[in-house]
């Protein structure tokens, strides 16, 4: 019987209740224990933050969005925020972490989360916790899998976002716009603006310039189409420019949080044309809610995997999705780093050659 630590790490997304309740399951019918570490590492510094999984924990757990975990993106025990004096400094506490792990007895982790919590993971590796890593994150960015779970909950909700701005962008004779997630990864934009019809899809790995977004607007109402939505990721950048950052790092948190560059673009266009612009963000609903069938079914197949390998002792991997298939890869920093959109890649040219602007 072997007993492990289950956590969820970074922002939370569709399907990670769904890991839980199928690394439970799965762990209870082979005989081994699960500690479930709440709110990430905040777990092991708090009292009564950890607790034995059952099945009854689980119970009903499934179409749940969030975690029963909870979670947090302020958690790396090597970067921990406390206070001096009047102001916030980071420390590292991995040794305290490593030491709380194994006064539960634990001889690994199974950790769900994205590239940051999987940078976690492999340091805690190399200091003597092992770890398997089930990816997580609506970014849809981590290099080692071909799709993250919570990737096809966000898309749908975009798209169905964009399916309504059609209607009040055409009734007003407006140019929408809507700002969605993605970091520097422009997967959710390039998407869910193909799936929903949107005319402009701006993304970070194509820089774009105001000039051809105009000729774009123009063109429709050249045609009668006397409005226009555009769908901007919120790490695009205009070209020379810089991306908008809503708050800057902040110790315990190693990353800017962006923010704002759907109205960078509505400001450049007010400029150049007659219409009004009008900004939606669509912001954490594409985090939240019910998981979608596909991000159910992956991610409870990505849980029942960990466990297997968990079973045979093999550690410091990665369950990835590798086309149909269910897959392991060591947790290298190659296969846990991010990717991107190709922005020459398939979808990319459909979308140019179904007329969309891409600010190019």
């Amino acid at each position: 019987m072997a007993r492990f630590g289950l956590m969820t790490g970074g922002g939370d997304c569709p399907g990670l209740n769904a890991v839980i309740r199928a690394v439970v399951k799965r762990a209870t019918s082979l005989g081994h224990e699960v500690v479930g570490i709440e709110r990430a590492f905040h777990g092991l510094f708090e009292e009564h933050g950890t607790r034995l999984l059952t099945l009854d924990n689980i119970s009903g757990i499934l179409p749940r969005g969030g975690t029963i975990l909870g979670t947090s993106n302020r958690a790396n025990p090597f970067r921990w925020a406390v206070r001096d004096g009047g102001r916030w400094v980071e420390r590292d506490e991995s040794t305290r972490a490593l030491g709380r792990l194994r006064e539960l007895g634990v001889e690994g982790l199974v950790m769900v989360g994205g590239d940051g919590s999987m940078a976690i993971a492999r340091a805690l590796a190399e200091r003597g916790m092992p770890s398997i890593g089930v990816p997580k994150t609506i970014d849809n960015d981590l290099a080692g899998t071909d799709q993250t779970f919570g990737f096809d909950t966000a898309r749908a909700i975009a798209t169905d976002a964009i399916d309504k701005l059609h209607t009040t962008a055409e009734a007003h004779d407006r140019v929408m716009v809507l700002e969605v997630m993605g970091r520097n990864a422009g997967f959710i934009a390039l998407e869910s603006g193909l799936a929903g019809g949107a005319d402009i899809i701006l993304i970070p790995e194509i820089p774009w310039r105001v000039g051809p977004i105009v000729e774009a607007v123009k063109r429709r109402q050249a045609r009668g189409r006397s409005f226009s939505v555009a769908v901007v990721a919120e790490g695009a950048v205009p070209l020379g420019g810089e991306q908008a950052i809503q708050e800057q790092a902040t110790p315990g948190r190693g990353v800017v949080r962006l923010g704002g560059a759907g109205r960078v673009l509505a400001e450049a266009l007010t400029e150049q044309i007659d219409l009004e612009v009008r900004v939606t963000v669509l912001g954490h609903l594409q985090r939240g809610g019910s998981p979608s069938a596909f991000d159910r079914l992956l991610a409870s197949r990505l849980g029942a995997h960990a466990v297997a390998l968990v079973d045979r002792g093999a550690w410091n991997r990665l369950v990835v999705l590798r086309g149909d298939s269910i897959t392991d890869v060591p947790m290298t920093a190659e296969e846990t780093g991010t990717r991107h959109v190709d922005p020459k890649g398939e979808l990319a040219e459909v979308a140019r050659d179904l007329g969309v602007c891409l600010g190019e």
